[in-house]
Formats: C-alpha cells, structure tokens, sequence
C-alpha cells in the first residue's frame, strides 16, 4: 500500500507524497477497506487527493478506500506521522474461552488435535464449539462424521451442527465437497466474523478455533474480530516443521495473544505388540521450541495405526479407544488447556446453564 502511494508525486514539493509528510495515517481494516489521513497544503493541487485514492484502490485485495482530508502537509518530511487506531477486537462473552488452535505448516495434525481435544472436554460436560477457520481445507466436517449435514437457519441465526456433544460450523457443511475456495482475505475475513457473530452458539465455556496454516489473512483475521484467549500450536519433531510452528508462535506473541504452549503430534510410533517406540520424524522438536518459547509442552502425540481410520469415519480416538496411548495423550492435554486457562486468568466469564 505505502509503494503504490509513493507513486503520487506532489509537484510542488518535487516529492511523493509519503516522503513530503502528506500521508499522516493508514490503516488496512480486516474487510480490505483502508483508511488514509492525508495532508493538503493551501498551495497543493487537490488532483493528489483523487490519485492517492486510485493507487490505494488499485492495490490487490482493496475494498475500499476513505480519505480524511486535512489542510496543512508537514512541512518536515523528517516528522513521524501519528498512526490511526487499529481496530479493537470485539468481546463475545457467550464464546466463553477462545482458544486459535494452529501450525506454521500443514499435515501436522493440527485438526486431528482439535478434533480429539473438543471431543474429549466435552464428554467431561464442558460446553464446547469447534470454529472450522481453515476456509481452504476444511476437515472438520468428516472428522466429526457430518460432512453431509446441511446447518439449518432459525430466527436469523445459523444452527451450529452437533456432534459427539460439540457444536461446530465449517465451510465444508456450507459448500460442495469439491469446489475450490478461490478467495482473498476480505472474504476470509467476512466469513470469520460471520462465523463469530452469525452462528447461534449459545453459551459456551470453550470455543476451538481450527486455523489455517501459516500466518496469513485468517489469523489476523481471528484476532481482530474476537479477543484470543490462547493459542496451542502444533508441531512435529522434525525440524523444518518445528522452524514453521516458530514463526507462527511468534506472530500471536506480536498480537498480545498467548501461546498456552506445544503440542507434539506423531512424537513416536509405539508398538502395538511389544510397545517398543520408535522416532519415526526425529525427536525433542516440540520440546525446543516449548524452551525457546518459555511454554509448556502440553502433550506429546504418538502415531498409532488406528487413528486415521477413526478420524475418516467420524470417530474421534479419545471417544472410540480411550485406553490407547494417542487416546491418553489427548485426555492429558485436555487437563492441561483446562488448568493453563485457570492459571493464567484469561477465561472470559462463563455463566452458569
């Protein structure tokens, strides 16, 4: 945005307009609508209005563009223009604790956790929703055995699905199972606040957001529309995708949002007949980045052969097989979201059903 307003060029100054101190504020909302406070002298051309206004709507992505007009351009380019206020994320206390659920790469299990870790707080009575945010690859769905349930609408509102005790919404209940989700993050955003604001998810004492992976449009997304009471970021041990979970880890620190801590999927595989483990992607990735973190390392995940198949038919493994050591992982890691949230004091009020 800031390259293409340096292409206005003011004549009178012999200089874009970003340089000459013309541009006192800009800020990119969620919805792709960008805000600019621009600076006009007495002696300069109006014209520079309307161009900065078509470079911003020319950027990929733009929405919109607003123009806040006042009279008088800085005359030292040298002095720091004062920023316009981000948004404010909104409080919805019926959601109850919100928890971003994310990797920095995919194929790491990041939906199989969230599955797992719904599943099993809510068979302990907790109220618990499932967010499907991963707009291009929604599993969720299938995981929960209702990709081919339809949420119905009742007094404006969109009925979550439930199942295994969890209500849930996801873009696979809402479009066909192979159309391509073509889209830019205006429209990811749109969804996501829809998703917030538009479901009827009465109240709850736990909100499961399945995140994309990376750190893109959806993350910046969920944190300005919804205040983020943690994060757990997933990872396996090796570590190209431990160097991923990093860099997503640290962009939810540089939004004021904490990271409860790691979790390590496919940690090992055990066997099943003499119960000998064996790193199957290396091992203590997860456990680095807990350290380097500062943060617990929640659980350490096994790979176990029935997983896959339970997860495909809707079935998740701490429900169907409680006794098996993926099972347990996730059971430990379901105490550990519950005692980490007490602790560091970021669970929004929960009223009493």
């Amino acid at each position: 945005m800031e390259a293409a307003l340096r292409a206005v060029v003011n004549p009178r100054l012999g200089q874009d307009v970003v340089s000459a101190g013309m541009v006192r504020g800009l800020v990119v909302e969620g919805d792709g609508r960008v805000r600019i406070a621009f600076a006009l002298g007495r002696d300069d051309p109006a014209t520079l209005v309307r161009e900065a206004r078509m470079a911003a709507q020319a950027v990929p992505g733009v929405a919109g563009v607003k123009m806040e007009v006042a009279g008088g351009a800085q005359q030292q380019p040298q002095t720091t223009p004062k920023p316009v206020p981000p948004p404010t994320a909104r409080a919805f206390p019926n959601l109850g604790h919100v928890i971003a659920v994310s990797s920095g790469k995919g194929g790491v299990g990041k939906s199989t956790v969230t599955v797992n870790l719904a599943a099993g707080l809510a068979a302990e009575g907790k109220r618990v929703g499932v967010m499907d945010a991963d707009v291009y690859g929604p599993n969720i769905p299938r995981m929960f055995g209702v990709a081919d349930q339809r949420p119905e609408v009742a007094d404006g509102k969109i009925q979550p699905i439930v199942a295994h005790g969890v209500k849930l919404i996801s873009l696979g209940n809402l479009v066909e199972r192979d159309a391509a989700a073509i889209w830019r993050g205006p429209i990811v955003t749109k969804i996501i606040q829809q998703f917030l604001a538009d479901v009827d998810w009465g109240q709850l004492d736990f909100l499961f957001v399945d995140m994309p992976p990376g750190t893109g449009d959806a993350q910046l997304s969920l944190v300005q529309s919804v205040q983020v009471g943690g994060a757990i970021i997933v990872t396996t041990p090796q570590e190209v995708a431990v160097g991923d979970a990093l860099r997503g880890a640290k962009m939810f620190e540089k939004v004021g949002v904490p990271v409860l801590g790691i979790v390590e999927n496919m940690s090992y595989f055990q066997c099943s007949h003499c119960g000998e483990r064996t790193a199957i992607f290396a091992t203590g990735g997860g456990g680095r980045l807990a350290d380097e973190l500062g943060v617990p390392l929640l659980a350490e995940v096994p790979l176990q052969e029935r997983v896959q198949e339970l997860c495909e038919s809707g079935q998740p493994v701490i429900l169907a097989e409680p006794a098996t050591p993926a099972a347990r992982a996730f059971a430990g890691l379901a105490a550990q979201v519950v005692e980490h949230a007490a602790a560091a004091a970021v669970r929004l009020p929960i009223v009493a059903s």
